[in-house]
């Protein structure tokens, strides 16, 4: 057979159609007349066929009828007429058009394997979960020292360390275990072209074990199904200057296919001066004006009278939230007064205490302090560390204090003043787990775990659920097996979490079995898909998974909630004073009423769970 209609088709609207086949089906489509396709009883997909991944496609045709399986589910199917009778011998086809070969309008680029023809006996959903293909992905939820910018691109400094994961898991999502190397390379994101920053130094640096080298020199090896990458931008020129890049990510000596390949997300990168002089004086303060963009709502993000009201923060960028991004909330000189709920209304002092400021002089240093304002998330953890060890409380509590002046974000001094909790709790934690091994099993690890949280969240009536766990094997990074690595990366979620239940208002949400205020540990995209469909008003509340230690907005909260506008949004909460002791609000109205205070919050969704 010399010409035939496809066998399936995708169609304008991203559809995959199954059609009935030439020489068996009376309804077959014309092979000339492409628009007869559409025309004829078909089999098609219910929602738009996903591109750019692995997709299980089964069919089942006989005489009488046409099934179509995506992924092992079937997604429907038709009754057809034969063309055969009973007694006549069907003459097979040599040869049947899989997809459209037309022209630019209708052809299809992709990749098929283990294309299989099997019996009549066989059932195709059985063969899904049978030899899947690989692909390799950057897992965008493990980034750290990466900003994202409003307009959804990453942001990284030239010379300052970021670091990204890299999976090689199987088309069901299961990671993969070879014994391969993946490469990074550094293009320009509008010709795709390797970058050429000179000739000294290669574009793209690799940090392994301390010592820096050229990414194309150093690939990083394959790990449980995952590459961990510590990466650095060399410095560029002033016409590179907030040129997009990406970082591409392929497995050595692997043929150019694109699914041994990937990329992160595109890249700005700025670069920073070397010749920065540390501060010798105390820099002057900055302003107290807190602007509201033109996408913000007036009412959730404005100050107002009310001290039964409560802040949401700026809406989180769409797309990948799970990024680190700068706090907007600005220290005051002030005159606090409290009134009857443990809140506190401010009065503005515009007296200059600059030039008292000037005069004082602290152990640790302003270069120390400036450092850290001007550090990524590993800078400022290393930083805090080698802090806790050679100061004293008042040190780092003073440290605290000026970091907040400095940056600009209050909420800074938070996460500098739990530090040394968090480390020495940490570092206990890992003695009692790992015994001096120095990979424990993850089943050995959540008792633990568990433990340690019930008590830093003075909550022992909750226990962490099967679901809480899985999250925080994510976060770590870990599958069978945990390193102090991967302990050390959860803990450093799970302990601001633990610290915040443990405080303020969230304590007796926390402790809430009906209604079930805050429903665990659960990611941006559950939420999202819990609140599809739902009323304005519906939301839900969650710890963002990417907030870790010692990010200013560690072990916040942020709701997630449908829109006047049946849009979904993300805005994170703010509470004067949510980190103090729950003896403050002692009095207060509960945080669930002034959720419920709020004009776009009028109800709590539940949580639906995909598995």
């Amino acid at each position: 057979m010399s010409v035939s209609a496809p066998f399936l088709v995708l169609d304008e609207n991203k559809k995959m159609m199954l059609l009935p086949l030439t020489l068996l089906h009376k309804e077959a489509p014309d092979p000339v007349d492409t628009s007869s396709w559409t025309q004829v009883p078909s089999v098609s997909t219910k929602s738009k066929f996903p591109l750019q991944k692995w997709v299980h496609v089964g069919c089942e045709v006989s005489r009488n009828f046409m099934r179509l399986f995506i992924d092992g589910n079937i997604e429907g199917e038709q009754f057809v007429t034969s063309l055969l009778t009973k007694n006549t011998n069907p003459e097979c086809p040599r040869k049947i058009s899989l997809f459209s070969v037309g022209g630019d309008g209708y052809s299809v680029q992709g990749f098929i394997q283990c294309a299989q023809v099997l019996p009549a006996s066989d059932h195709v959903e059985h063969h899904y979960m049978k030899d899947p293909p690989l692909l390799l992905s950057v897992n965008k939820s493990s980034s750290s020292g990466i900003k994202l910018d409003d307009d959804g691109v990453w942001q990284a400094s030239c010379r300052e360390i970021f670091s990204l994961d890299v999976v090689l898991s199987n088309a069901i999502g299961q990671p993969v275990h070879k014994d391969v190397e993946v490469v990074a390379s550094l293009l320009y994101a509008d010709t795709l072209v390797e970058a050429r920053m000179s000739e000294a130094e290669a574009p793209l640096l690799v940090r392994d074990e301390g010592v820096e080298f050229s990414s194309g020199d150093r690939p990083i090896k394959l790990l449980n199904g995952r590459s961990s990458f510590k990466l650095k931008i060399s410095q560029l020129s002033s016409k590179s200057d907030n040129r997009l890049f990406w970082i591409k990510f392929g497995i050595r000596n692997a043929k150019d296919y694109p699914f041994l390949q990937a990329v992160s997300n595109p890249i700005r990168c700025i670069s920073i001066s070397p010749d920065v002089r540390p501060l010798s004086v105390t820099p002057k303060r900055l302003t107290n004006i807190d602007h509201l963009s033109s996408t913000e709502s007036p009412d959730l993000l404005q100050n107002t009278s009310s001290v039964k009201r409560i802040r949401l923060g700026k809406e989180s960028v769409s797309g990948s939230e799970e990024s680190y991004q700068q706090c907007n909330s600005r220290p005051q000189t002030s005159r606090q007064f409290e009134n009857g709920n443990g809140m506190r209304l401010h009065e503005e002092d515009n007296s200059s205490t600059d030039s008292e400021n000037s005069e004082m002089r602290y152990t640790i240093s302003d270069s120390t302090i400036f450092r850290y304002c001007l550090g990524n998330i590993i800078d400022k953890s290393l930083l805090l560390k080698e802090i806790t060890n050679n100061s004293s409380d008042d040190e780092v509590l003073e440290f605290a204090n000026q970091v907040s002046l400095y940056s600009g974000c209050s909420h800074h001094s938070y996460q500098i003043n739990m530090a040394r909790e968090l480390i020495a709790e940490g570092t206990n934690a890992w003695i009692l787990i790992s015994r001096n091994n120095q990979h424990v099993l993850w089943d050995n690890v959540v008792y633990e775990i568990e433990e340690h949280f019930m008590r830093i969240s003075k909550c022992s009536s909750r226990s962490l659920t099967h679901q809480d766990f899985e999250l925080l094997r994510r976060i770590s990074g870990c599958y069978e097996y945990v390193t102090q690595v991967n302990f050390e990366k959860m803990w450093c979620w799970l302990f601001p979490v633990a610290y915040s239940i443990s405080r303020g208002l969230i304590n007796g949400m926390w402790r809430s079995s009906s209604p079930k205020w805050i429903e665990g540990f659960i990611t941006k995209e559950e939420a999202e898909h819990s609140l599809q469909g739902q009323e304005p008003g519906t939301f839900i509340l969650r710890f963002p998974i990417s907030r870790i230690w010692p990010h200013p907005d560690a072990g916040s909260l942020v709701v997630t909630y449908v829109g006047h506008d049946f849009a979904l949004h993300h805005k994170q909460l703010k509470i004067d004073n949510i980190c103090e002791s729950s003896e403050r609000y002692m009095d207060a109205k509960p945080l669930q009423d002034m959720l419920l205070a709020e004009p776009e919050l009028s109800r709590l969704g539940r949580i639906i769970r995909s598995h």
